[in-house]
């Protein structure tokens, strides 16, 4: 009908869904759930319950993992996160995703590039997206420790694990997802080999984390420390383009 409001499936009209909730934290919220509805009925300790079955709405709603739409012109960078611009540096690349690792395919360039940090709270989502579309070359995952994420040597010091994608026209571009104080896994959803495409989840970090971008070469952010991006929509970078912006985050 002339002038209905569609959804961009075109199922009727728009409206506001709950987001689905990733496999990935459905056991944690009913194993909470479970926990709560024990201390109150079998226990009877209902001041203990009652906050555990409210706390097991705010784990469902951490694993929450919203539909995005994601920009497909071919020179669009996308941030791989929710969260906040925290730094945007001129710096090299992590040797994992620049040396040799036998598998034959090279790295990134040796040289500084500019990185984009960014860093999720507890109330972001936290399931990361990739920036660019291509095929996962690397992933290397590295233990450590769990130091602030906001700090610059969380980028060295932390568990991190380290994602390397190349484009069909040779392209690469690294990422590196790194875990806070309160994370305690990082868990991956692709390997080497795979294909995927722009804006597609590749991983999460469970409660607090922060995710760096190294972008490729001769390619400026279009950000601003301070802003709020958002994993898949956000545009923080056009390939090729120079030049720092300027503004006020609000």
């Amino acid at each position: 009908m002339a002038g209905e409001i569609l959804d961009n499936k075109g199922r009727g009209e728009a409206g506001w869904d709950w987001p689905a909730i990733h496999p990935e934290g459905r056991k944690f919220g009913l194993i909470a759930v479970a926990v709560g509805l024990f201390l109150l009925w079998p226990v009877g300790w209902s001041l203990i319950g009652w906050p555990v079955l409210l706390a097991s709405a705010g784990v469902f709603a951490f694993f929450r993992d919203p539909e995005r739409v994601v920009p497909q012109t071919e020179t669009a960078i996308v941030a791989p996160a929710d969260g906040l611009v925290t730094q945007i540096i001129e710096t090299e690349p992590p040797l994992e995703l620049q040396i040799e690792d036998g598998s034959g395919i090279a790295g990134l360039s040796a040289g500084p590039v500019t990185r984009v940090s960014i860093v999720l709270s507890l109330f972001d989502v936290h399931i990361n997206r990739t920036p660019i579309g291509g095929t996962v070359r690397r992933v290397v995952y590295i233990p450590g420790r769990f130091i602030n994420a906001e700090l610059d040597k969380a980028s060295e010091d932390n568990e991190r694990q380290h994602i390397l994608i190349e484009r069909g026209d040779g392209l690469k571009l690294g990422f590196t997802q790194i875990a806070g104080l309160l994370a305690r896994r990082i868990v991956p959803f692709v390997k080497p080999g795979d294909i995927v495409a722009k804006g597609q989840r590749v991983g999460l970090i469970r409660f607090g984390s922060r995710v760096d971008v190294y972008l490729p070469a001769g390619t400026d952010a279009k950000v601003m420390i301070g802003q709020s991006v958002i994993a898949g929509e956000t545009v923080i970078a056009e390939l090729g383009q120079r030049g720092l912006i300027e503004g006020i985050a609000q």
